[in-house]
């Protein structure tokens, strides 16, 4: 049948298609946290996606998702996991469509159009290239010596070379082919209060929930990330900033309180960068340090950190956080769809995409 491929093609696919990336999360909250119940979802019959002529059904899907024959299907896994279970496999096997009528236009196998159009656009990783991951990268590594990481960081970076090129293709043949997934996926209800620090206006038509820990070196990592998206997606995004201080980073807290004193003299988002880039200097000196440096009323500040001005509001958000089901650090609900992780800016830029196309839609 059309649009099958061989298995050697299929474990090509797997290793170059789905991009990698290392998401981490600092500790995951001790407290009990209150999640969506799962449900039963569509319909098993329900045509999920297409390429052209070719209709997926949420059968098929799962079926390859989950590993299982239809009739072993059973249970209710969280919403999330299911979904984006189901959304890796229509990702495959649409590009697995796409791969093989592109190959059959041009009367090669699936196999040789990959080799053709990714392995050999991909340059080969020099050492150099490992050795300034490596040093780019110490959160990751942990103090692993180099030369015991050496051969898994060069194996990451030819894969992530490999995944971009695939997806490049991929998009490239969507260019030529008409492609509709209509899965919806699942969404939290997460509420913001109107005071709360946020870049880009009320109404725009993608709504994004960052949860965040002061202390926590992945929610430094992704602190770029969220200024590049803000920049460049403009009133298209809104992005409000909630505090999740975590159990095991003690100086978290007040750090949050020490924002929001900032945030009431407008100066949230230039604080809040300074906090990352100091994360092991967040003792009550350093943070009113950090205010005089940023031209804060001292005083003011003073006051508001010494009396505790904001922790009823920290308190809020991490009871708010739980009962949406946040449990590490950084976690954002974009549109309610959630994203856990030090997320790179293409993971946020697909799904942030597919919201602003849906808001067309809907108009």
């Amino acid at each position: 049948m059309a649009g099958i491929m061989t298995p050697g093609s299929r474990l090509l696919y797997g290793a170059i298609c789905v991009f990698v990336s290392v998401l981490a999360a600092c500790g995951r909250q001790s407290a009990s946290s209150t999640s969506a119940p799962a449900d039963t979802g569509p319909s098993r019959s329900q045509v999920v996606a297409r390429v052209a002529d070719r209709a997926i059904t949420l059968d098929e899907v799962d079926r390859r998702a989950l590993g299982l024959d239809a009739g072993a299907f059973s249970g209710a896994p969280l919403r999330l996991a299911l979904y984006d279970a189901r959304r890796r496999a229509i990702d495959e096997i649409v590009a697995e469509e796409l791969f093989a009528r592109e190959a059959k236009s041009h009367g090669i196998t699936p196999d040789a159009l990959v080799q053709q159009e990714v392995m050999s656009q991909v340059a080969p990783v020099q050492d150099a290239d490992v050795v300034a991951w490596y040093q780019q990268n110490p959160d990751r590594v942990k103090g692993i010596p180099l030369d015991e990481v050496r051969g898994q960081i060069h194996q990451f970076l030819q894969q992530q070379r490999m995944s971009r090129a695939s997806a490049a293709l991929i998009d490239r043949l969507k260019a030529k082919t008409k492609v509709e997934i209509t899965l919806d996926p699942p969404r939290v209800s997460v509420g913001v209060p109107d005071d709360a620090p946020a870049l880009g206006p009320a109404g725009a038509p993608v709504q994004i929930v960052e949860y965040s820990d002061f202390q926590c070196p992945y929610c430094a990592q992704v602190a770029p990330v969220v200024r590049r998206l803000a920049e460049h997606y403009g009133d298209q995004v809104r992005i409000a900033f909630r505090n999740f201080p975590l159990p095991n980073h003690p100086d978290a807290p007040k750090a949050a309180e020490a924002a929001h004193c900032a945030h009431v003299q407008g100066k949230f988002w230039e604080y809040h960068d300074r906090l990352f880039a100091n994360q092991k200097a967040l003792m009550p000196d350093d943070l009113k340090r950090y205010a005089a440096e940023l031209g804060l009323d001292q005083a003011k500040f003073a006051t508001c950190l010494d009396g505790g001005t904001f922790a009823g509001v920290v308190q809020a958000d991490l009871r708010d956080g739980r009962g949406a089901g946040v449990s590490a650090t950084p976690t954002f609900f974009v549109n309610g769809r959630l994203l856990s992780g030090a997320q790179s800016f293409e993971a946020f830029q697909r799904v942030i995409d597919e919201e602003l196309a849906r808001a067309d839609a809907a108009r």
